[in-house]
C-alpha cells in the first residue's frame, strides 16, 4: 500500500491535498503541530512539532510512510520573505528527509517558491535555463534545501521531486495578499490602493496547486518542476477583474502606493515539465478562480 506522510496539511494548500492523495488511493497521514486537529473521514492525524528532532523520529518510526509530501515552512504573510525562522526551517526540513529514509521511504516531494529564481523579464521561468538568484532569505533557504534535498535523494537511493509553486491564490488565502485585501476593500466600499500593476505574474488557483502537487508526487518524474498556470498576467489585470466581480471598479486607485524595492517586474513559470512529463494542466482559468475567491470573501463577509 502506498502511505504517504504529508506535513502543513491543514494549511491553504495542504488540506486540498488530502482528498486527492485518497482518490489515489493512498493510506494519507497528515502532521499538524496543533493538539486539536481537523476532522477527515480515512486520514490519519498526527500532533508533531516539526522543529523537534524526537518528535520527528518518533512521527516518521511510527508511520514508516511510503512516499512524503513536504509543504510545511514558515509562511505568516508579511514575515516570511526576511524572517529568521527560515533558517529553522532549513535544519528542520533536512532532518524531515533523513528520518524518512531511515523509516524506508521511497518517493519525497518538497515545496519549493518562485522566489529561488533570477528571471528574465522577457522570458517565462525555465527548470533548465533560468538562474537560481534568490533576492530574499526566504527564497535563499529553500534553494539551500532543495540543493541539499536533491543530493541525499541521489546518495539515499530515493526518488524525489521539487515543486516550485509560483503565486497560489483562492478561497482561504491570507486576507493580506493581493486578492484577498483588494476583494475585501471593495466589497466593503472602500478604497483599493494599489501599485501601478504593470508587475507580471503567474497566478494559480489553489485547488490546481494541489492537483498538480499531487500528480506530481505520484509520477516518477523527478526535479525540480514548476508549479504554475503558464500564463502571465499583470496585476493590473488580476485587480481590474477582482473589481469587476465586486461591482466597484470605480474604487481601484492605482499607482496609489509604490512598488516595493527589489520587486521583479516579471516572474512567470514555463510549464513544459509539468504539463508533458507529469502529464498535467490546470483546470481552472482565472476568471473562474476569481469569481470563485471573490464569492467566498462575500459570503464571509456576510454580504
Amino acid at each position: 500500500m502506498k502511505r504517504v506522510l504529508i506535513t502543513g496539511a491543514a494549511g491553504f494548500i495542504g488540506r486540498r491535498c488530502l482528498p486527492l492523495l485518497q482518490a489515489l488511493a493512498y493510506d494519507v497521514h497528515a502532521v499538524s503541530r496543533f493538539p486539536r486537529l481537523e476532522e477527515m473521514p480515512g486520514v490519519s492525524w498526527h500532533h508533531a512539532d516539526l522543529l523537534n528532532e524526537k518528535q520527528v523520529s518518533e512521527l516518521l518510526a511510527h508511520v514508516k510512510p511510503t512516499h512524503l509530501m513536504h509543504l510545511a515552512w514558515y509562511t505568516e504573510h508579511g514575515k516570511f520573505w526576511s524572517a529568521v525562522e527560515n533558517l529553522q526551517w532549513v535544519g528542520a526540513s533536512i532532518t524531515l528527509f533523513e528520518k524518512f529514509a531511515a523509516a524506508g521511504g521511497t518517493r519525497m516531494l518538497a515545496a519549493g517558491t518562485c522566489a529561488e529564481y533570477a528571471p528574465d523579464e522577457q522570458s517565462p521561468c525555465s527548470e533548465a535555463s533560468t538562474p537560481l538568484m534568490p533576492a530574499t532569505l526566504y527564497g535563499a533557504c529553500k534553494q539551500a534545501v532543495r540543493t541539499v534535498f536533491e543530493a541525499f535523494a541521489r546518495r539515499a537511493g530515493l526518488s524525489a521531486a521539487w515543486g516550485r509553486i509560483f503565486f497560489p491564490y483562492g478561497p482561504g488565502e491570507p486576507e493580506g495578499r493581493l486578492i484577498p485585501s483588494v476583494a475585501r476593500a471593495l466589497l466593503a466600499g472602500e478604497p483599493a490602493r494599489c501599485t501601478h500593476g504593470r508587475q507580471v505574474r503567474d497566478f494559480i488557483y489553489v485547488e490546481d496547486v494541489a492537483s498538480a502537487l499531487v500528480a506530481l508526487l505520484d509520477s516518477s518524474v523527478e526535479g525540480s518542476i514548476n508549479i504554475g498556470s503558464g500564463q502571465p498576467v499583470t496585476l493590473r489585470q488580476v485587480i481590474d477583474k477582482v473589481a469587476e466581480r465586486t461591482g466597484h471598479t470605480e474604487l481601484v486607485q492605482p499607482g496609489a502606493i509604490p512598488v516595493s524595492a527589489g520587486e521583479l517586474p516579471s516572474l512567470y513559470a514555463d510549464t513544459g515539465r509539468l504539463n508533458e512529463e507529469v502529464g498535467w494542466s490546470p483546470r481552472y482559468g482565472l476568471d473562474e478562480g476569481i469569481d470563485a475567491t471573490v464569492d467566498w470573501w462575500r459570503q464571509r463577509m456576510k454580504l
